[in-house]
């Protein structure tokens, strides 16, 4: 499958936003024609590979990386572990589980890197919600957490599910409001109550999905995003998103001002360190 360079920006001006040490990006997918699409996801997309993302991230000034298993393989985690091995000790690893996964199969996940499933409650998951505390409990053992992906506007019916979590878990994509909400919409109100319950990460990506303003900063999402930090800073992570599925040239996102947009929400250097370095550390398990 070739490679749609002119849709994948791999080099440019470096962020203003300098990334201090250890800082991770929490969300990346990789593609390799060696592996074909399953059915029930979306066509995979084309070739992009760890050496394709070097280059982001030695633009991005980024040392830590979490790949996420991407819809187009369900799954079949191949092609994401291949991609978690050419990291070493500076990635982990989310993937799919069909949940019949036996302990000796977890633990040998867990020494490749690996720490978490995904749950996508939208087109094209593999998971949905509701194997949501089948599969928590699952991997429970091991110190793992599900990431979740969902329409954010439906969180006051997903939080009967959310309530019944008992280790970490992380909210995708802002919580990824389809039609971007206000500070004092009832939906941002659920996750801030998810997130003092104490276990309940949210990732600040993706705002080029949802934004109805638009770049640079994505102000309607970004005064979500501002709120977030605010309201607490220790349990908030950042990712690029890299590759960007489905974006055309004309409005593929520039990965530097994906981590522009995170100074742009905060100027505090401590507040940054958190969400770049610290918290996804702890969550992620990474050494220091």
């Amino acid at each position: 499958m070739a490679r749609r360079y002119n849709t994948l920006p791999l080099d440019g001006p470096k962020p203003a936003l300098k990334a201090p040490k250890g800082a991770v990006d929490t969300h990346i997918h990789f593609f390799d024609g060696h592996y074909p699409g399953a059915a029930g996801g979306p066509p995979p997309t084309a070739d992009c590979t760890p050496d394709d993302y070097r280059r982001v991230q030695a633009r991005l000034g980024i040392e830590k990386l979490v790949v996420v298993q991407p819809n187009a393989y369900q799954f079949d985690n191949r092609c994401s572990l291949v991609a978690l091995d050419a990291f070493g000790a500076n990635a982990r690893a989310i993937l799919c589980l069909t949940g019949s996964e036996s302990e000796a199969e977890l633990q040998a996940l867990h020494d490749r890197g690996v720490r978490g499933v995904r749950i996508m409650d939208l087109p094209g998951g593999a998971s949905k919600l509701d194997r949501t505390l089948d599969l928590a409990a699952l991997i429970a053992p091991f110190g793992w957490h599900v990431i979740t992906q969902f329409d954010g506007r439906d969180l006051s019916d997903h939080a009967k599910i959310l309530n019944h979590i008992e280790h970490d878990y992380v909210i995708d994509h802002t919580a990824k409001y389809l039609e971007p909400v206000t500070v004092d919409d009832p939906a941002f109100a659920e996750l801030l109550r998810l997130i003092d319950k104490g276990n309940c990460y949210v990732k600040l990506s993706a705002f080029y999905e949802t934004s109805k303003s638009g770049p640079p900063f994505y102000e309607d999402v970004g005064k979500l995003a501002r709120a977030l930090i605010d309201h607490a800073p220790d349990r908030i992570i950042w990712a690029t998103n890299w590759p960007h599925i489905g974006r055309a040239a004309e409005n593929y996102p520039d990965d530097a001002n994906q981590l522009d947009c995170l100074g742009q929400w905060t100027d505090s250097e401590a507040v940054i360190a958190k969400i770049l370095v610290e918290n996804p550390r702890k969550l992620y398990d990474f050494e220091d």
